[in-house]
């Protein structure tokens, strides 16, 4: 990266020759600093003894928010360079579990990616195919790369720095040709078959889910992605949580399903259910150390999700039961020991002491509301080019540089921004209705700013996407008098985008993404603005990783839309927080930008040859 200054944003108008992009660009020497140091990563005993357990846990999580910010003059703490002799393995294995071959359903009909956005198809039955399909189309390779030095995966779930932090559990009913009782089984992506962990009493389905109903379980190992990115990695993981949620939401929509987080299930009852917490418990040093910690290649459980057939009618579930259940999984027979992952670690303790803050306990009240589904709404069906769920899923790859001349048109703009919306078609925007928004358990919290470079019939500049309409007033209280609050031209009825500020932002959205090109060469980049620090105080912390999830959801309909329409997008996680807020006026952290992204016309790497998902070489990486 080139030296950076210390800067402030004190000038709001902003084009080539103004005193804000002035501030931006660098002036002197000084380069941005990554410390190993983990200073401000103190033990228990720095935190206020008389402190309420649940205001020790906001302020561990205000401290890890802040901690891991980028600066103009530094960036959060990292490793100095990369320890390549101990890059994790991206494959968890459980040595000595059966392993149950699932089917490569590349041939199976699949709807047009458009249609789901609108209405789903009917329900297929659980069986080895439809399964088989759910995992090759959401968490599966869908190829590998190689070059004369290198050779690696790529998956249909994308991940910051093709790390692949997050781990999958199929918690299921018998099913004919794959298991003839109940089971937990681990999903391995490489060999695109089930690993069976346990196998469970066939009444836990019969009694206390829904007919033709299953579970898959989301966890992360931290460390896959602290290898690289260090303290911000948890922020990452937790991206990748959203993106696996998104990509599992589309995939059950081409079979008719239906998908939902059970948030009554506290963190414990999580661990039970997926079989992640028989291990020996890792104690968290009181700084960053280096060392061999085998322990902390643990899984976080994240979340559980609750797939069942659509428009069937009410689905209830009942947590109080399922609870007393789960308490009984302690007793199965676990099968399977975990593979190593890294001969040596470097524990970055602020993670693990944020991950602590953020468990979630469990909720017995917490009633499962499965809404209505409800369409997007459509501007230009044109836009997209026929492409069915499957191609566009497996086709998805995450654009390393873009060419800065692709032009979008605006119909097509717009048409992707509806896809954005939470509540669909026909309402406010508030409630999570829409695909694949649905599978979240609470209201929108997530807004988009917006800087457009290269759309045709719309003027450069920054504008402003509302995806909860309850937020909209105290947004516009809290940003900056002058910008303007107006509905472009052209724009649909349904869609709450406003312009702000008319201007050319390519320098500024490069140079606040931690100056990446990518951000500036696209037809769009945009920054994820989420309401934050009072959610954190009415909510309970939990919500903190549950933020940076449903950015995730939101990236990944990114994603989809732009090969859907014949380009390409990228997530950027390496942008100046701070400088973002103060670009928009935003003071203090009620709002918060948590991830950004990019849309645009992909530069493909022509000495990089592609080789088929299955079967791929055998390496692990």
């Amino acid at each position: 990266m080139p030296p950076l200054t210390p800067t402030r944003l004190s000038s709001f108008s902003f084009p080539h020759t103004s005193p804000l992009l002035h501030h931006l660009l660098p002036s002197t020497a000084t380069k941005p600093t990554m410390s190993f140091s983990s200073s401000s990563s103190s033990s228990p005993s720095s935190l206020p003894n008389q402190q309420d357990p649940q205001d020790q846990n906001l302020s561990q999580v205000l401290k890890y928010h802040t901690s891991t910010k980028h600066h103009f003059t530094r960036y959060a703490r990292g490793p100095h360079g990369l320890d390549w002799a101990n890059q994790p393995n991206p494959f968890r294995r459980y040595l000595s579990s059966p392993l149950l071959p699932l089917l490569h359903p590349t041939s199976s009909p699949s709807p047009l990616y458009s249609s789901i956005f609108t209405s789903l198809p009917p329900p297929q039955p659980i069986s080895i195919s439809t399964l088989s399909q759910l995992l090759y189309d959401s968490l599966s390779l869908s190829a590998w790369k190689s070059t004369p030095f290198s050779t690696w995966s790529l998956r249909v779930n994308p991940s910051s720095g093709n790390l692949h932090p997050t781990e999958a559990y199929v918690i299921s009913p018998a099913i004919n040709s794959l298991s003839d009782t109940a089971f937990v089984a681990h999903y391995a992506p490489k060999e695109h078959s089930l690993e069976l962990r346990a196998e469970i009493p066939s009444w836990v389905f019969r009694d206390l889910l829904p007919d033709d109903s299953f579970l898959i379980g989301l966890s992360s190992i931290f460390w896959r992605e602290a290898w690289k990115y260090g303290e911000r990695a948890f922020r990452y993981c937790n991206h990748d949580v959203g993106h696996a949620i998104g990509a599992v939401a589309v995939a059950v929509a081409e079979l008719g399903w239906d998908v939902k987080i059970l948030d009554g299930l506290g963190y414990e009852d999580l661990e039970k259910v997926m079989g992640v917490g028989r291990e020996a418990h890792f104690e968290i040093p009181v700084r960053a150390v280096k060392g061999r910690f085998p322990e902390m290649e643990f899984e976080h459980p994240d979340c559980m999700m609750l797939v069942f057939p659509s428009g069937g009618g009410r689905v209830e579930v009942d947590y109080e039961k399922l609870r007393l259940a789960v308490k009984g999984f302690e007793r199965l027979e676990w099968k399977g020991e975990r593979n190593v992952l890294s001969k040596e670690h470097i524990c970055w303790d602020l993670i693990y002491r944020t991950a602590e803050a953020v468990k979630k306990e469990r909720d017995l009240g917490e009633k499962l509301v499965v809404d209505e589904f409800r369409s997007s709404g459509c501007c230009s069906e044109g836009s997209y080019k026929g492409f069915t769920v499957r191609e566009v899923v497996r086709k998805r790859r995450s654009a390393v540089d873009m060419d800065g001349v692709t032009v979008m048109e605006r119909d097509t703009f717009y048409q992707i921004l509806l896809h954005c919306l939470p509540s669909g078609s026909g309402g406010e925007q508030k409630r999570q209705l829409a695909m694949p928004f649905r599978a979240l358990s609470w209201d929108a919290e997530v807004h988009a700013v917006l800087f457009v470079h290269r759309v045709k019939g719309l003027p450069e500049g920054l504008y402003f996407l509302v995806r909860n309409e309850d937020h909209f007033d105290e947004l516009k209280k809290s940003m900056r008098s002058s910008f303007k609050w107006v509905k472009p031209e052209g724009c649909p009825e349904e869609l709450p985008l406003y312009e702000l500020h008319r201007t050319d932002c390519q320098a500024l959205a490069e140079k606040l993404s931690c100056h990446q090109e990518i951000a500036s060469h696209g037809c769009f980049s945009l920054g994820m603005v989420a309401c934050f620090e009072p959610l954190l105080k009415d909510k309970k912390v939990w919500m903190y990783p549950r933020l940076f999830w449903e950015t995730g959801v939101l990236g990944q309909v990114l994603y989809l839309e732009a090969h859907a329409i014949g380009i390409s997008a990228t997530g950027i996680g390496c942008y100046f927080d701070d400088p973002v807020h103060e670009l928009l006026g935003l003071q203090g952290s009620n709002f918060q930008s948590l991830y950004h992204f990019t849309v645009g016309g992909p530069v493909i790497d022509k000495r990089i040859m592609s080789l088929p998902a299955y079967p791929g070489p055998n390496v692990d990486a």
